[in-house]
This record gives structure tokens, C-alpha cells and sequence, in this order.
């Protein structure tokens, strides 16, 4: 069994993200500050990144004016890191919040100079390519050309607060990089950005019993290094996967795998199909020309319906035949699921005693996953889900964290989180990495 290593140990936290974590040459992993376990106070002041073979620590970005800074994540292709940024000057009616955050870009090669990604503007008539809230959770798409992310609408959380407009539902987006939107300063948290950003998700505030309809939608990622070849035999290159919330005909909400279909040429998702892309006053913007969302799962009938376990993103193989995803087999065990982008019946890959512990991420050859099963580092065989035990169990409590375990670009090496003790006596996030047997 390979060697663990610990890659840092300065007293404050130490937060991977679950996916993008590493720079694309698999030398440097990036991390935020935030100092909970699970990340979930969003208190980071500080974007770095740590070299793994020298444990050397460069600090890329560092909030100001009472600004908060984390959720990191990698270009695959050049030295852009982009995370979200909370208010600069908070105040009671502006402070973070889901609806209050933005996504920010700094080159590894300029550290300290940041740039909006997705611009903003919260006075109509709206902006199209401009949201009215925060994004959240920003990854690259395989080429580098666009970012997915989560969103939730300030104007309609305001305005739905009065009963008058659509509820404020988190959705997905994607920012075009590299077509800058401006918007006029009519607000105080107006800003212009980077990108062309839309949202990708149509919501429904009220979806039927058994219906496709969905409250919500989340945990996305690009399907395919080149997308997938669909059900007609044509490929998609551009395609999220995600997690889309239904009410089932028993009435419980449960989460299924969702496909949402992208134009090829990104300059389409300018283009209006049937309402205003940036929303009104009191309705949620709406998807571009182009853009086909679509149910892949049905579990409602299973024992355990729906997608359960750890907190998770989906996440897609290499070659885009391969959806995976969390569900619980019918003992009651969260195990690993895969299911076709193209369709059909999904299927079990894992069958762990314990269960599936962690989010998960996949080897760039796509031939197995990293997770953490019963306290310890493990690798699953993609063809026949066999378990090979990487690092030894540790079941005290501070065994590797469920958020994040991420093959690096090459496959060599994993990186994971551990909350270990530091030298001022408390107990902080620590990044580990373990090698991958060849």
C-alpha cells in the first residue's frame, strides 16, 4: 500500500473543491482558507495554491474590503483559477449570501489581479448575458471556452418575498469566457463582467406529481471530453449533466439525473428562444435558443428512490459514455451508479459493504473513480467496480473528508482532506495525496 502525504500543515483550513483542484500539468493543487471542516462558513479571506512535491505555498488572491473569497477551481488548459467572491463593503442588505456572491478569474501567472466573471445587473430593464444574483461552484468546460455554475436570482428573492413573482429556485448557468457583458451603473452592486453568462435550467415553482417538471437544479457537470454521442446517433459536444429535483406521484421530492443539451456554438446561447434571457422583474430568466433540458433517470419506483448519499456532483467519464452518480442499492447501501447520456437503465457499478463516503471524481483515461470507502482512500474499477484500498482506515473521526477526492490530470496521484492537528493546538484541514498504482 502506497505512503500517504501530508502536502500541508499551516494552522488554518485548508479547503479543496471537489473537482478542478489541480492545475493542469498535475504540479499545483488550489484551496481555500475557510476555516470549517465542511467549508460550510463561508469565512476565507485567502485563494492559494500549494506545489505538491515542495509543499511551497503561493497565495493567488486576497479578499479585501471586508470581502470573502473561496470554492476553487482549475482551467484545464491554462493557468485561470476562478471561485467565488463575496461583497466587498458588506452591508445589512448586501452581505453573502446565495443570491449575493459572484465568480472572479486571476491568472496563476498575475496573482492578486482578479477579474468578474459574470456580470451583474439588478435594475430592469435587465441585461441579457447579465444575472441578478450569485453563482456558486464555477467549473471549466473541457476546453477551457465557457464555466458552468449554480445560481440563485436576488431580484426574485426580494420580489417573491411579496408574494408578486416567481419564486427565487437555484438553477445552472453557463458564462461564455472571453465576451465581455456591460451593464449600465444604475445599481451600487452593478458590475460589468468577463463573460456572457445565461442560465441553462428551466424551474417550476410548482411541478406536477410525476411529472419531469423541476424546483430545482444542481451539482452539474460537463458531460464528455467532446461531449457525447445521443440516442440519434449525432454527437453533442456540449452537454451538462446535473441533478434535477422532481415531485414524484407519492408527492416526495426526489433528486434524478437531468441532461441539458447546449449548442455547439456557444455566440447561440446569445439568442432568445421564448422570453427574455436576463428575466423581467418577476420571472426567472430563460434558457437561449439551443438549449434542451431532459430527464435521463426514473427511480421513483426503487426501494430507495432518487440520488442519495454525501453531498455530490455528478460527474462524467472521459469518453462521455458514463454518468456517475450516488444512489443507494436495495439494502439500504449508497453505492456508485452509471448511467448513458444518451439513455437507457442505470447501472450499479459498486457494491461496497459500507457505501460510497465521499464525492468522487474520475481518472483522465477513464478507468476508475476515487472516493473514500470506510475511513480510507479507495479506487473503483470502471468495467466491474472492484475496490482497491489506497490508503488505511481511519475511523476516528479524522479520516479523509466526504467533499472532495480528486485524481489529478495525469492519474497518478489523489488529493483529499484530512482535519488533523496543527502546531497551535487545534485541528484544521490538511491536504493529503496518495499515489495511484501504475
Amino acid at each position: 500500500m502506497p505512503e500517504p502525504r501530508q502536502i500541508t500543515a499551516a494552522p488554518h483550513g485548508h479547503v479543496l473543491t471537489n473537482a478542478g483542484a489541480w492545475s493542469p500539468d498535475s504540479r499545483w493543487l488550489v484551496y481555500d482558507i475557510r476555516s470549517m471542516p465542511d467549508g460550510s462558513t463561508f469565512d476565507g479571506t485567502r485563494i492559494e495554491r500549494v506545489e505538491v512535491e515542495t509543499g511551497r505555498v503561493e497565495v493567488l488572491y486576497e479578499a479585501r474590503a471586508g470581502a470573502c473569497c473561496g470554492v476553487a477551481t482549475c482551467s484545464p488548459v491554462d493557468d485561470r483559477v476562478v471561485f467565488i467572491l463575496g461583497p466587498e463593503r458588506p452591508t445589512a442588505d448586501w452581505e453573502y449570501g446565495p443570491a449575493r456572491r459572484q465568480g472572479v478569474v486571476v491568472r496563476a501567472s498575475r496573482p492578486g489581479i482578479a477579474e468578474p466573471l459574470d456580470a451583474r445587473d439588478l435594475v430592469p430593464p435587465f441585461t441579457a448575458g447579465a444575472l441578478r444574483g450569485g453563482s456558486h461552484v464555477h467549473v471549466f468546460a473541457p476546453d477551457a471556452e465557457a464555466v458552468s455554475f449554480t445560481y440563485e436570482d436576488a431580484v426574485l428573492e426580494a420580489a417573491s418575498a411579496g408574494g408578486y413573482a416567481e419564486r427565487n429556485l437555484r438553477g445552472v448557468g453557463v458564462s461564455v469566457c472571453g465576451r465581455p457583458t456591460a451593464v449600465p451603473k444604475t445599481h451600487p452592486r452593478n458590475h460589468d463582467g468577463s463573460a456572457f453568462s445565461v442560465l441553462v435550467t428551466r424551474l417550476t415553482d410548482t411541478p406536477r406529481r410525476g411529472s419531469d417538471e423541476v424546483t430545482r437544479a444542481c451539482e452539474e457537470a460537463w458531460i464528455g471530453a467532446d461531449g457525447y454521442v445521443a440516442a440519434d446517433g449525432i454527437r453533442r459536444r456540449r452537454a451538462l449533466a446535473l441533478q434535477g429535483h422532481v415531485v414524484a406521484a407519492s408527492g416526495a421530492s426526489i433528486s434524478e439525473v437531468f441532461v441539458v443539451d447546449l449548442p455547439d456554438d456557444l455566440a447561440d446561447l446569445a439568442r432568445e428562444r421564448d422570453g427574455p434571457l436576463a428575466g423581467t422583474a418577476t420571472t426567472r430568466p430563460v434558457p437561449p435558443q439551443g438549449v434542451f433540458q431532459r430527464r435521463l433517470t426514473f427511480t421513483a419506483d426503487r426501494r430507495h428512490p432518487g440520488l442519495q448519499g454525501p453531498r455530490h456532483w455528478l460527474r462524467s467519464s472521459p469518453d462521455g459514455t458514463r454518468i456517475a452518480f450516488l444512489m443507494r442499492d436495495d439494502t439500504g447501501v449508497v453505492q456508485l451508479f452509471t448511467v448513458d447520456p444518451a439513455g437507457g437503465e442505470p447501472r450499479q457499478l459498486t457494491a461496497t459493504a459500507t457505501g460510497i463516503a465521499s464525492a468522487f471524481t474520475w481518472k483522465a483515461d477513464g478507468t476508475g473513480l476515487a472516493c473514500v470507502v470506510d475511513g480510507s482512500v479507495c479506487l473503483v474499477a470502471a468495467p466491474d467496480g472492484g475496490l482497491t484500498r489506497l490508503t488505511p482506515p481511519v475511523r476516528d473521526g479524522s479520516g479523509p473528508r466526504p467533499e472532495a477526492c480528486v485524481l489529478s490530470p495525469d492519474g497518478r496521484r489523489i488529493a483529499y482532506v484530512r482535519n488533523l492537528p496543527a502546531g497551535d493546538g487545534r485541528a484544521w484541514n490538511q491536504l493529503l495525496t496518495i499515489d495511484v498504482p501504475r
